[in-house]
């Protein structure tokens, strides 16, 4: 076991989290209170896989939304998501991740990946 000598916050926050979100979404925030931990993500401009043949550039993000996820050590946890959105810069078409394909494909919850599909 390697012994850390300096804390990394993301790394401890990152137990709070769905496995292999942070594949997609960095953590730019977070506030512990009384009844809960509330964590705030942005979701990474890495243009996905399935739109990389489109010319598409980061056109910033829907409005963020607020998620409820598993409680922790007798609190409720929030996270705070920033969803990108692309835009195809030929023809004006905006794009955003394809939660299926997320979900399905790599090492995030399934439960997770379901809740971001359903957004706009």
């Amino acid at each position: 076991m390697k012994k850390n000598t300096s804390i990394d916050s993301s790394e401890l926050l990152s137990l709070f989290l769905p496995e292999g979100i942070l594949d997609y979404f960095d953590i730019t925030d977070y506030h512990v209170m009384d009844s809960c931990y509330v964590i705030s993500l942005c979701e990474k401009n890495i243009i996905p896989p399935e739109y990389a043949f489109l010319s598409l550039v980061s056109k910033g993000f829907y409005p963020e939304i607020t998620v409820q996820d598993f409680p922790a050590r007798g609190r409720s946890v929030y996270l705070n998501i920033h969803r990108r959105r692309w835009e195809d810069k030929s023809t004006g078409q905006t794009y955003s991740r394809n939660w299926n394909t997320v979900a399905s494909g790599t090492r995030i919850t399934s439960e997770f990946g379901a809740f971001l599909k359903e957004l706009p």
